[in-house]
C-alpha cells in the first residue's frame, strides 16, 4: 500500500491550482502525481476545507458479525462444544446471513476466546507417547 502525500505537498498542489491558476493536468505534471489525484484533492478541499489524508487500512467488515455478538456468545455459553460451522449455519437459518468459519474464528480471536482440548480428548494421542515411550528408553548410564 502506498503512503499518502505529505500535507505540505497537498498544500502546494492546492495553491498551484487556486492561486497560480494552473490547470489540474499541468499541476499533476509539475508535482509528479496523477491528474485524478489533483482532482480528488481539490474536490476534498472544496467540500470539507481540509486536505488531510484519510486514514488507511483497518477493519472495515467486522461490524457485520459484531451485530450478532450477543447471540453468538449465548450459543457458545449454551453449548461449549459447538463448532464454527454450526454457528455459521445457525446465523444463516436465523438471519439469512452467510458467514464463513474464518470470520467466526477472527470474531473469537478478537475476544481472546479459545477452545482447549479437554481430558477426554487427550486419550486420542498415540500409544507411543507418555509412559510406554518412557519405558522403552534404556537406563541412563
Amino acid at each position: 500500500m502506498t503512503k499518502p502525500l505529505s500535507l505540505d505537498l497537498r498544500h502546494r498542489i492546492i495553491r498551484a491550482v487556486e492561486e497560480e491558476g494552473m490547470s489540474r493536468r499541468a499541476t499533476a505534471t509539475r508535482f509528479g502525481v496523477a491528474p485524478s489525484t489533483v482532482v480528488e484533492l481539490l474536490r476534498q478541499w472544496e467540500e470539507t476545507g481540509s486536505c488531510a489524508a484519510f486514514t488507511q487500512g483497518g477493519d472495515k467488515r467486522s461490524a457485520r458479525i459484531e451485530a450478532h455478538s450477543a447471540e453468538i456468545l449465548a450459543l457458545v455459553e449454551a453449548r461449549p462444544d459447538i463448532t464454527l460451522a454450526e454457528i455459521a449455519d445457525h446465523l444463516l437459518d436465523a438471519h439469512g446471513k452467510r458467514f464463513v468459519p474464518s470470520v467466526l474464528w477472527r470474531f473469537f480471536d478478537r475476544r481472546a476466546t479459545t477452545f482447549k482440548k479437554n481430558r477426554t480428548r487427550q486419550r486420542t494421542r498415540s500409544a507411543r507417547r507418555g509412559r510406554a515411550a518412557r519405558r522403552m528408553a534404556g537406563p541412563s548410564a
